[in-house]
């Protein structure tokens, strides 16, 4: 295998560089007490548009042609089997065509990518290069190939039988995989643009795949998996039985530790996160063909300067946006419509800077999930200073998260101006309005985030989903709806189970949410907004298994103002908390009824 190498310093093998770069920030914030002026400093930072040299490459000149739709039988979304339209057999591939114009516009200095009306089939990545802006015009859709191989051909780092790979993170963690249909990596003013949401990006991961297999990519997860099949839960062969090859400076008691006595611990989606722990580089976790883990839709690695916005993108196959370590990003005005496993809509790692607005959401799962690194991985330090405003959100697991991948850290993020319209609430309901997740692995920090004016006009779901810890936890059963139903969730013990190293606690502090107005909906059992108005299970002490001595820290400074939760189902326990000090009501209706006290529990 070709040994990896990163073109800039705030890359994964010059880890102390990207420390020290991502810990500088982008421009000096004004001090001011008002939190609200830092959060319109980042919005003013995005007042000037990028500039793109005034030429045109339009793809038909360098050879595509548009194709013929018809209809196979797939998985219109995870849950719903139907009809979707596909390229015919045999179309036109015009993946060499918008490469050429790519490598085009960037060898004359920049420009713009035109991609006319039409649907066009492309067997292969979109790979932006700096000063390049790809636009989709109205009418056209880009339907990427069903076909993993395509993805796994033309990457920077030639893995072997595992197909030639890009530079990725994979809910968290550091990998080679397979390329995003989107991508860009080490890449200045790049932009993917659409005139309108006829202009479609089809990632086609309900449609079978080309080569007959009979699966898809929502196949590779549990979910989506035909009978028998290999997935990312199962154990793969392909990895091998034991990390003492590919770590050998741990000792039999740490290796023990880290690949415990699951029968599955070498499954994908499990064996990536031990590879980190255990602290194996990068260019050794090589995964794309033969394994299972799904790309996202649209990544930029290390990137400066991007912009996606006015398209509409459907059908991924997994994250539909995800910029890893990048700064200056803008997301306006993209509807994001992918009911899947893992289809999150916005998802920045590490990033730096980022405004998204105007956005409209119906996703498999969260909507918004602010991420920073899993595990060890967290070289590229946090993700910081972040505006979310004026979006939809129809529906997703949670409208607005932090976690629960986080190890590195998240601060100054807003969200303002949101409806949180749960379209679908009595079939797909949204789980959560705001969503803190993380545990006794992901540790790292979340503070000054900050919520105003959220609309629930029909609340969230009203079935609880109920915190599952591991045995002997201090929390009773079936108390604390972590799950689903709260309208605000602190879940600091998210998922205890699926970690087997839990020796990193976290710290959550200076949370401020203002101005949530929930309604009730009409069922046959009443009219109720939620199952409980909030949740704040903190970190949970006997999660922990690493080293004694460990600060448990309690969730502090959390001021919930002038909000009305509407009827919770269980108006008996409307909150429940959890290792939890100085949460603060101030003008609060739940029920009816008003509260203005300070909590601890």
């Amino acid at each position: 295998m070709t040994t990896f190498h990163s073109p800039r310093r705030r890359s994964l093998l010059k880890a102390g560089a990207a420390l020290t770069a991502s810990g500088l920030p982008m421009f000096s914030f004004a001090q001011n007490s008002d939190p609200w002026a830092r959060a319109q400093q980042i919005i003013d930072g995005f007042a000037k548009p990028l500039a793109f040299p005034k030429r045109d490459f339009v793809i038909t000149e360098f050879g595509a042609k548009p194709c013929e739709l018809h209809k196979v039988k797939g998985f219109v979304t995870i849950e719903e089997k139907g009809e979707v339209d596909t390229p015919v057999p045999g179309s036109h591939d015009s993946y060499p065509a918008i490469r050429a114009a790519i490598a085009a516009a960037s060898k004359a200095g920049g420009g713009r990518v035109v991609i006319p009306a039409g649907n066009w089939y492309c067997k292969g990545p979109i790979v932006l290069l700096s000063n390049v802006h790809v636009h989709l015009a109205a009418g056209a859709q880009v339907l990427f190939s069903a076909n993993p191989k395509d993805f796994a051909r033309d990457g920077d780092v030639d893995c072997g039988p595992n197909g030639k790979l890009v530079l990725a993170r994979w809910q968290g963690n550091d990998c080679l995989n397979f390329c995003p249909m989107v991508y860009a990596r080490g890449q200045k003013n790049i932009a993917i643009t659409g005139e309108d949401w006829t202009s479609v990006l089809n990632g086609q991961a309900g449609v079978p795949f080309e080569d007959g297999s009979g699966g898809c990519w929502w196949g590779m997860n549990p979910k989506g998996a035909q009978p028998g099949a290999m997935h990312q839960g199962v154990t793969n062969p392909a990895n091998p039985e034991s990390l003492a090859a590919l770590a050998p400076n741990l000792d039999a008691a740490a290796l023990a530790r880290i690949q415990g006595n699951q029968a599955n611990w070498r499954s994908d989606e499990k064996f990536l996160p031990a590879l980190s722990e255990a602290g194996v580089p990068v260019q050794k976790r090589a995964f794309g063909l033969g394994h299972y883990l799904r790309p996202s839709m649209i990544s930029f690695v290390d990137c400066e300067d991007a912009l996606m916005q006015g398209y509409q993108v459907i059908s991924t196959p997994c994250w539909i946006h995800h910029p890893i370590n990048s700064r200056r990003v803008h997301c306006n005005k993209v509807r994001m419509e992918s009911v899947g496993p893992n289809t999150d809509g916005f998802d920045p790692e590490s990033c730096d800077t980022l405004l998204l607005e105007g956005c409209l959401f119906n996703t498999g799962d969260d909507c918004i999930a602010i991420k920073a690194g899993k595990n060890k991985d967290t070289q590229y330090g946090p993700t910081r200073n972040v505006v979310i405003q004026n979006c939809i959100m129809n529906s997703g697991h949670g409208a607005v998260t932090l976690g629960s991948e986080m190890s590195a850290g998240i601060e100054h993020v807003y969200a303002q101006h949101l409806e949180v319209r749960n379209a679908h609430w009595a079939t797909d309901p949204v789980n959560t309005a705001i969503r803190l997740k993380t545990n006794m692995n992901r540790g790292g920090f979340l503070r000054h985030f900050y919520v105003r004016d959220l609309k629930l006009p029909n609340g969230v779901r009203l079935k609880p989903g109920f915190y599952k810890p591991l045995p002997g936890g201090p929390v009773p059963a079936n108390t604390a709806s972590t799950g689903g139903g709260a309208v605000i969730t602190f879940d600091c013990d998210y998922s205890p189970a699926f970690d087997l190293v839990r020796s990193r606690p976290p710290e959550v502090s200076n949370i401020h949410i203002s101005d949530v107005k929930v309604s009730d909906v009409k069922t046959s059992k009443g009219s109720y907004s939620c199952y409980q108005a909030f949740v704040v299970v903190g970190p949970v002490a006997t999660s922990y298994n690493g080293p004694a001595g460990a600060k448990v820290l309690p969730v502090t400074d959390v001021t919930i103002t002038d909000c009305d939760f509407g009827t919770p189902v269980n108006g008996e326990a409307p909150w429940f908390i959890h290792n939890a000090s100085d949460i603060t009501l101030c003008n609060v209706k739940i029920g009816g009824k008003l509260h203005n006290e300070k909590l601890t529990g």
